[in-house]
């Protein structure tokens, strides 16, 4: 089976690092892209895009921009706001020349994704949410928090053992050490990771984004998978369930014993349940 391969595309300023799995035997419909969550990185996608390609479907999984491998700019040039956070995701797609694709969103981050799905609806063959910020009340949980707090945040965000609190916090697993090698090599590379992320989530005012989303939503028109990992101690699988029976296509299943990380924590489980859904015809 083909395996997936690192590639990097410069746009602008900016350099996306992402995965790209291509099958050996493509089906006719459009690829998948995959966003990861705060602290994490297309990696965490790693179980899950074989998975696809097993049925036919090409997957793509960046490292958001100030994650992973990707650029991690100064604030000065790049702000770390959900704003300029989609601005630099459309302009991936556009340079990767994604027409249409099926959207994978999960964490916090997700919102970012979901708000370029509300805005752009015609390039979305279907969503699946996985344990992301939804309506009507998410909010960020204290230890991300203070992330982004004065002072404080510009120590936390330094340390690499933030990776195992944050990925091990999330869900009731502990993640293999050769994994957390991985997760951490960023911020043992350079100082700047860390600063991206404290950016980030300083910028993130999240009340005002989840009223976006829950504006863009109203009349969303696409299938809708909410696939959501109830081991998840930050956000609420009832407002998840909610948010997914609100809409006019839309699903709802439960990944049990999963948390915050549900590809980290579960990939099996996360792919027995996007995997049907994205082969399922739409009547």
């Amino acid at each position: 089976m083909a395996k997936s391969e690192q590639k990097d595309v410069q746009i602008g300023d900016l350099q996306w690092v992402y995965r790209e799995l291509v099958p050996d035997t493509p089906n006719d419909k459009p690829p998948v892209v995959m966003l990861h969550g705060l602290v994490s990185q297309s990696y965490s996608w790693r179980d899950v895009m074989p998975a696809l390609a097993k049925y036919g479907f090409r997957s793509i999984a960046p490292d958001w921009i100030g994650h992973g491998s990707s650029s991690k700019p100064d604030k000065r040039a790049f702000a770390y706001d959900p704003a300029t956070y989609l601005n630099a995701f459309a302009d991936y797609i556009k340079t990767l020349e994604l027409s249409r694709f099926s959207l994978v969103v999960q964490g916090f981050l997700g919102v970012t994704g979901l708000l370029y799905a509300a805005q752009n609806p015609d390039k979305i063959e279907k969503l699946i949410i996985l344990n992301s910020p939804l309506p009507p009340d998410a909010n960020l949980p204290l230890g991300v928090k203070m992330m982004g707090w004065p002072l404080l945040g510009q120590v936390i965000t330094q340390d690499p053992l933030l990776v195992d609190r944050t990925l091990e916090g999330g869900g009731p697993y502990e993640v293999d050490a050769d994994d957390l090698d991985v997760y951490r090599r960023p911020f043992l590379k350079s100082s700047d990771v860390g600063r991206a992320l404290m950016w980030t989530v300083q910028s993130m005012n999240l009340p005002q984004v989840i009223k976006q989303i829950d504006q863009g939503f109203t009349n969303w028109p696409r299938p809708t998978l909410v696939a959501w990992g109830t081991s998840d101690p930050w956000l609420s699988a009832e407002a998840a369930k909610g948010f997914a029976q609100g809409l006019t296509d839309g699903d709802y299943v439960e990944l049990a014993e999963v948390g915050h990380y549900a590809q980290e924590d579960w990939a099996e489980k996360v792919s027995e349940a996007i995997v049907p859904f994205l082969r399922k015809k739409e009547l």
